[in-house]
């Protein structure tokens, strides 16, 4: 009885220590595919405080806590199970699936782009607190649905890294990737949109150097949405570019990939800077197709008739 209950200890003790790398490994691989999706998110982060631009102070988190609910559900409800089915039974539709939403960044960087020389973007001229509370609804959604084409972008990204493995390890890594950047990411946008309240309650402290520092915030914080904007847009296009041409390469047309490697390969032989050089000329690579991608496909869609006809409404 001894001996098996010894036996016993030991087959547990096993399957702890199986179990315990089992959960190293999801967390390994759900770290690589959150740092691929990552490149997403920046400009969500920065783009998602306007959703709340002049709305009272006690409405911004509770709205910024529904859409990021609305963002989970998107995840995990919707997105997920498809993309597990997808994956299970017609993997290259994943990677088709990932070039359209290359193409889509692509569009999106160089929309901003154009839409910022052309000093014309005005989507956001109005806050929902001007428009009243059914406006506000609208915005709420309007944002849950914009949320929803990034997060299948990042959940297929994610995915796409993560196809090697078994498909009950593939769902439990895409929840936590779904979980880990959504809070990252509506963490980050509550921080940035309570900033300027903290920065003015330590303007108005006792103490000289507090109050330098709450109007360092309050100053500051406008730049840095602004900069993360920038930062954003750039890593669309990247992203994108990237996408399209690793994507082209998994379904048969390597040219182009191949192309940009031997580049980055001669970079690497740099002394000294090599492997950061490598990564900048392969970044800048992806960017300019990126860009090049994104300026096509927005100059053909303000060409469709329908889009003309929204164009010469008056505003």
């Amino acid at each position: 009885m001894a001996g098996g209950l010894v036996g016993l200890l030991d087959d547990i003790a096993a399957l702890a220590k199986l179990a315990a790398a089992s959960i190293d490994d999801v967390g390994a691989a759900a770290g690589r595919a959150s740092v691929k999706a990552a490149g997403v998110v920046v400009d969500d982060t920065a783009v998602t405080p306007q959703y709340v631009h002049g709305l009272e102070a006690k409405r911004e988190l509770p709205i910024i806590g529904r859409i990021a609910k609305g963002s989970l559900r998107n995840k995990l409800l919707f997105i997920l199970p498809v993309a597990l089915l997808l994956s299970s039974i017609a993997p290259k539709v994943v990677e088709v699936i990932l070039m359209l939403g290359g193409c889509y960044l692509c569009y999106e960087g160089a929309h901003k782009i154009i839409h910022r020389l052309r000093h014309d973007d005005h989507d956001h001229d109005a806050p929902s607190v001007e428009l009243g509370p059914d406006a506000e609804e609208k915005t709420i959604a309007g944002a849950i649905r914009t949320d929803f084409i990034l997060s299948a972008e990042i959940m297929v990204i994610a995915l796409k890294e993560v196809l090697h493995e078994p498909v009950v390890s593939r769902g439990i890594i895409l929840a936590v990737v779904a979980v880990g950047i959504t809070v990252g990411v509506y963490g980050v946008v509550a921080l940035i949109v309570k900033m300027d309240d903290i920065g003015l309650n330590l303007a108005q402290r006792n103490s000289p150097r507090t109050q330098r520092i709450g109007r360092m915030l309050v100053i500051g914080m406008p730049k840095v949405l602004a900069w993360l904007s920038v930062i954003g847009t750039a890593a669309m296009l990247w992203v994108g570019g990237h996408i399209l041409l690793a994507g082209s390469a998994e379904l048969g047309w390597g040219a182009p990939y191949h192309l940009v490697h031997q580049v980055e390969h001669l970079a690497h032989g740099v002394p000294a800077v090599g492997g950061v050089l490598g990564w900048v000329v392969n970044t800048l690579i992806s960017a300019v197709l990126g860009t090049i991608v994104g300026v096509i496909i927005v100059l053909v869609g303000e060409r469709l008739p329908f889009r003309r006809a929204k164009a010469d409404k008056p505003h």
